[in-house]
């Protein structure tokens, strides 16, 4: 699955540039199977979640189930993005407390969940 999943990457990299998720935060693909996710003013850990599993999901088109690891360590400094992975070589702690957690990652459907019910629309 995780060759599957770094030619979906590549593809988007190649083609699709940016890509605008449902809470407004811009994802840039970063080759391979990493991307980075865009500050946007104010922006929590759930909305980079958030960001990351839309990309995933939207923007890539993998599966539910597909597995998503931050890999810039937390705490995120004031005006910087996240960056995150589909492989936990370099996995840092996700930022949540979470119990019973089998690794550090995290479903592109659970972070996904962290959208607002709204979706972002931009006008211009």
């Amino acid at each position: 699955m995780l060759t599957a999943a770094a030619l979906a990457l590549s593809a988007g990299t190649a083609s699709a540039g940016d890509f605008l998720a449902l809470n407004g935060l811009r994802v840039v693909p970063a080759g391979g199977q990493e991307f980075h996710v865009a500050f946007g003013g104010l922006t929590g850990n759930d909305d980079f979640w958030c960001a990351a599993g839309d990309f995933v999901l939207r923007g890539l088109g993998l599966p539910p189930s597909t597995r998503i690891y931050r890999t810039s360590p937390p705490p995120r400094r004031a005006g910087e993005g996240v960056d995150f992975s589909l492989s936990d070589a370099r996995a840092a702690d996700s930022g949540f407390t979470r119990f019973g957690a089998r690794d550090k990652g995290m479903s592109a459907a659970a972070a996904q969940h962290f959208c607002p019910l709204v979706p972002f629309f931009p006008f211009n």
